[in-house]
């Protein structure tokens, strides 16, 4: 279930609320089953990428990082492939109350999201092998993420089962603020690319990092938290946001910390722990930008 990537699928949720308070939309019931689909979700493309890295033989034993089960062998490959779909069909479950809330928008997102899981390493033309794994997790896990979050609050309080986001459910703050949370999610797969550069490619696992080589992923890694940290800076411009909008800076050390270790190092004894910082500073950036915004 690689635990140590739940900061991205929590995060996005966090902000969501965050906005919602902000916005004055906060709806109890839809923000908990959104971070309940959302994990199951993640969970479910951990299986996925776990299953299809493994049978297209990109998994190997000379790659670096934490164990995958089914190239280790600990877990029959049709057990995670089982997990996998079971792990989607919770999330669907969950989807249907989200439907009753938001309507048409929410099946299309969250067929998406779910066929966009599965897509990632596996089915016909696999995301993460052509270099757009990068676009995926930007998209699915900070944009559609958080504005989904926020819409499914916001939605509560509209007509029931609308065919379209109704007016004031889909605001521009909401859209920003995914961009910080988006941004620091994709770093977390630049690290691990980065990390499984040379596997990788000898398993014609085209990644971005494969593409593009290691100096412009370093490049990427900086260039995304730069973005990340203008977003609070942008609420700032904005009528009724203060400096509590700065919040979010307070992370910044931390982000600076893990930059550095990406930007001298290549092996996994360095790049691992960098992967977990990585999803720290995530989780503590998204929780104050929530905090921030509310206030």
């Amino acid at each position: 279930m690689r635990p140590h990537t739940f900061p991205a699928g929590v995060a996005p949720v966090v902000v969501g609320v965050g906005v919602a308070l902000a916005e004055g939309v906060f709806a109890h019931l839809p923000a908990l089953a959104a971070l309940v689909g959302a994990l199951l979700i993640q969970i479910g493309a951990n299986f996925a990428n776990d299953y299809y890295d493994a049978m297209k033989g990109a998994d190997t034993d000379e790659r670096e990082g934490f164990t995958r089960v089914t190239q280790a062998g600990l877990i029959d490959p049709a057990s995670v492939k089982r997990a996998m779909y079971l792990a989607f069909l919770a999330a669907i479950v969950v989807g249907c109350y989200l439907v009753y809330v938001g309507g048409l928008p929410i099946v299309v997102v969250g067929l998406a999201s779910i066929a966009a899981g599965i897509a990632y390493t596996g089915g016909p033309f696999p995301f993460g092998y052509h270099g757009l794994g990068d676009v995926f997790v930007f998209l699915f896990f900070g944009v559609v993420a958080v504005v989904g979050t926020v819409y499914v609050q916001a939605a509560a309080y509209a007509p029931a089962l609308p065919l379209t986001p109704p007016p004031g459910t889909v605001p521009l703050v909401a859209v920003v603020a995914s961009v910080g949370v988006a941004a620091i999610s994709t770093n977390i797969l630049v690290v691990n690319n980065l990390r499984d550069v040379d596997t990788d490619e000898k398993a014609g696992k085209r990644t971005l990092a494969v593409r593009v080589g290691r100096t412009w992923t370093r490049v990427e890694y900086v260039a995304l938290y730069a973005l990340a940290y203008a977003v609070p800076v942008w609420f700032l411009t904005r009528p009724g946001f203060g400096l509590a909008a700065l919040l979010p800076l307070a992370s910044l050390p931390l982000a600076v910390t893990v930059t550095r270790t990406v930007l001298r190092h290549d092996d996994a004894d360095h790049l691992d722990p960098a992967l977990t910082r990585t999803g720290q500073t995530l989780a503590l950036y998204s929780a104050l930008l929530a905090v921030g915004l509310a206030l």
